[in-house]
């Protein structure tokens, strides 16, 4: 409770798209555990922060504002989008669902590859809407599939077609789940590289927070797609929280920080956290235990965004 309350003072910060990741994680799950409307108006006024982010021109959310870009917007942004959906159905204005909705839609349509993968960055210019330039950003490349771009644009689309059932969030999901778990370069523990287009080698290193958040994507994905699809997908998730549950990544009580996970990357190319514990990784690892554990008991656990 401690930690989550000395958050309270972001729940009008505008200066990035990360609200959705701020306060939905933190307050999104203390209103899950503990219902109370102090919290419910933190969220409301953290989604009517994140909506002054919306460019009405592009249909999408400015992800930063800080140079060379002019008008960024990033594969991790669709992450953001289950706060407004969520403000929209609990007292805050409606527009927050068109606005998730359009920026889903757009991201949808010029975010990925002919191959299925999705690219880190795309700058716009928000005048004429024409796609200025895309960038590797966090990846090797720009013609590379950066690992945990992939696992958020798998969580979005997977998120998003629960908030409004539309089949196209679906079958991407979907589409990005088949390319991903296809990747030739897809190690046998199935935690990925930290780009899909380096060289595999013992010294490569791993992404243990892809994995965390494919994991949970692919226990909510499969039960929306169900019969053998579904199942493989759950399959792979299971194989991934087996692997993040073994000594190679999981850290021995009073080691690594205090952090459950070993073994994550963040940003490679400028060399920030390199082979480090990661805060998300922990998050989305517990989260993917706590989907599969409801599954197999039968809970339904619910979150601020819905049955998980």
């Amino acid at each position: 409770v401690a930690f989550t309350d000395r958050l309270e003072s972001i729940r009008h910060f505008t200066g990035n798209h990360d609200g959705g990741f701020m306060l939905g994680c933190s307050y999104g799950n203390a209103l899950r555990l503990n219902p109370d409307d102090t919290t419910r108006a933190i969220l409301r006024d953290g989604a009517a922060a994140l909506a002054t982010r919306y460019v009405p021109e592009l249909g999408m959310i400015r992800s930063w504002d800080h140079k060379p870009y002019i008008c960024p917007v990033i594969i991790d942004n669709m992450m953001n989008l289950e706060l407004l959906s969520w403000a929209a159905k609990n007292g805050g204005d409606p527009k927050l669902r068109e606005i998730a909705v359009s920026h889903a839609d757009h991201t949808l349509k010029n975010h990925f590859r002919p191959d299925g993968t999705a690219y880190h960055i795309i700058d716009y210019d928000p005048k004429t809407g024409w796609m200025r330039a895309i960038y590797g950003g966090q990846g090797a490349d720009v013609r590379t599939a950066w690992a945990r771009g992939q696992a958020w644009a798998l969580y979005g689309f997977t998120m998003m077609h629960r908030e409004t059932k539309k089949a196209e969030y679906l079958e991407k999901a979907v589409a990005v789940a088949v390319a991903v778990m296809a990747q030739p370069n897809m190690p046998a523990d199935k935690v990925p590289y930290w780009d899909f287009g380096v060289k595999p080698g013992d010294s490569t290193p791993r992404d243990a927070s892809t994995a965390a958040v494919m994991a949970s994507a692919l226990v909510e994905l499969s039960q929306s797609v169900g019969g053998e699809k579904g199942a493989k997908f759950l399959e792979f998730a299971r194989a991934q929280m087996l692997s993040l549950s073994s000594p190679a990544y999981l850290a021995e009580a009073g080691t690594n920080g205090g952090f459950l996970l070993a073994h994550s990357t963040g940003h490679l190319p400028v060399g920030g956290e390199i082979d480090v514990p990661l805060n998300y990784a922990d998050y989305y690892f517990l989260e993917a235990l706590l989907r599969y554990r409801s599954l197999v008991d039968g809970s339904g656990r619910k979150s601020f965004g819905g049955v998980r």
